[in-house]
């Protein structure tokens, strides 16, 4: 049975793949020098998310607004270590924290911010465990873009197309559409302090 609480993605020796929603002024250029350019924003923080159907379900399949371009950005798994490594919690958490100030004192001075959701099924259903979430803050980003993406990959094609099974009716075929995710392995010293295994 799964853990509540674990990373699933899109992963090899070297690299794990991130999923994000952005328009398309973000997106093509992005594309092209296969990083962060301007008009992305390098003083907010910047969401990276390793499951494909959270980004959907969150994205309305590349129908909301300035998320119509769906982006698979891979990037090193040292990078992403290192992020999980300073990650704070967005909510206090008894098993975590030793107590409520404690977790405020650490959240406020966090340069990244890690959120648990309720991962989604291809229909949207709530899978009953969670997905995480990875905010980069301003003090983080540019090792993102500039040090750990290895290649960005346009999957508003897939996306649309799995939309329009989908849309038909085709679950079966739909399925066969999606990326591959297995459970990422996590050192415990990296996860303890995220509710990893929990």
């Amino acid at each position: 049975m799964a853990k509540h609480y674990e990373i699933r993605a899109d992963y090899d020796r070297d690299t794990i793949v991130m999923y994000q929603a952005y328009s398309v002024a973000i997106a093509k250029p992005a594309l092209k020098q296969q990083t962060f350019v301007k008009p992305f924003s390098f003083n907010r923080m910047t969401w990276i998310k390793p499951s494909f159907l959270w980004l959907m379900h969150r994205s309305q399949w590349g129908q909301k607004s300035n998320q119509d371009n769906i982006l698979a950005v891979r990037i090193t798994r040292t990078g992403w270590e290192s992020a999980l490594c300073m990650g704070v919690l967005t909510g206090y958490e008894k098993s975590v924290h030793a107590n409520p100030m404690t977790w405020r004192n650490q959240f406020e001075n966090a340069k990244v911010h890690v959120q648990w959701d309720p991962e989604r099924s291809i229909k949207g259903a709530d899978m009953q465990v969670d997905s995480i979430q990875v905010g980069l803050s301003r003090h983080v980003i540019h090792h993102f873009v500039d040090e750990w993406i290895v290649s960005i990959e346009d999957y508003t094609p897939l996306v649309k197309t799995i939309r329009r099974l989908l849309h038909k009716g085709d679950i079966r075929n739909a399925k066969k559409k999606l990326p591959p995710e297995y459970v990422y392995p996590v050192p415990d010293e990296i996860g303890a302090h995220l509710k990893l295994g929990q």
